[in-house]
């Protein structure tokens, strides 16, 4: 995303959060532009019911939270630190004069956010009715190109725990944990040390 380098330019500050912390809640008003410098951050909101919707999971060199910025939106979602995370934060007007006076920066975001777009329409159209293994590998395909996962030998590592992938599919953990199995007795992804490779 932004270069660290830029963002002190325009004198943003590094926040650190803990695990568990809310970095904002659903329904308030924007103020601040955030990327992450370490840790990870979960973005979720809960139906009537209590159930949780997760709207994405985001880690080091990611921004999160921006579209209600441009749109002049309350926030949808809540922003959570799954991990200790430290963050950079930015000012609504600063952040706008960055990317005004950076048009590479503004590029930059939106590519991002289009594929963000991008991503949420594919992955609803495959998990609305789609059987669990489609789901599993539309979720592990999409990601490796939406985050450029680079190869390694035994193939593309997916970091996503069994519970982001069972929260990002709509399966259970249960369904997920033996999904994952069938496909590896199928030879379309390896299970090695408990991290899975397609």
């Amino acid at each position: 995303m932004i270069p660290e380098n830029l963002l002190e330019l325009y004198q943003a500050t590094k926040k650190k959060i803990s695990k568990g912390e809310v970095i904002f809640r659903e329904g308030e008003v924007p103020v601040n532009f955030f990327q992450i410098c370490t840790g990870d951050v979960k973005m979720s909101n809960f139906n009537d019911d209590g159930k949780e919707f997760v709207q994405g999971f985001f880690t080091a060199k990611q921004s999160f939270g921006e579209p209600p910025l441009f749109s002049s939106r309350i926030y949808p979602a809540n922003a959570i630190a799954m991990t200790d995370v430290e963050l950079f934060v930015l000012p609504k007007s600063t952040f706008f004069s960055l990317i005004k006076e950076n048009v590479d920066v503004a590029f930059i975001i939106i590519e991002n956010l289009s594929n963000r777009m991008h991503y949420k329409a594919v992955m609803a159209a495959e998990i609305s009715s789609q059987e669990p293994e489609h789901r599993i590998l539309k979720l592990i395909d999409y990601s490796i190109k939406f985050f450029k996962i680079t190869k390694e030998p035994q193939g593309y590592r997916i970091d996503f725990t069994r519970q982001q992938m069972a929260d990002l599919t709509g399966l259970r953990v249960e369904t997920v944990i033996r999904t994952l199995k069938n496909l590896e007795k199928k030879n379309l992804l390896k299970i090695i040390n408990r991290k899975v490779y397609r």
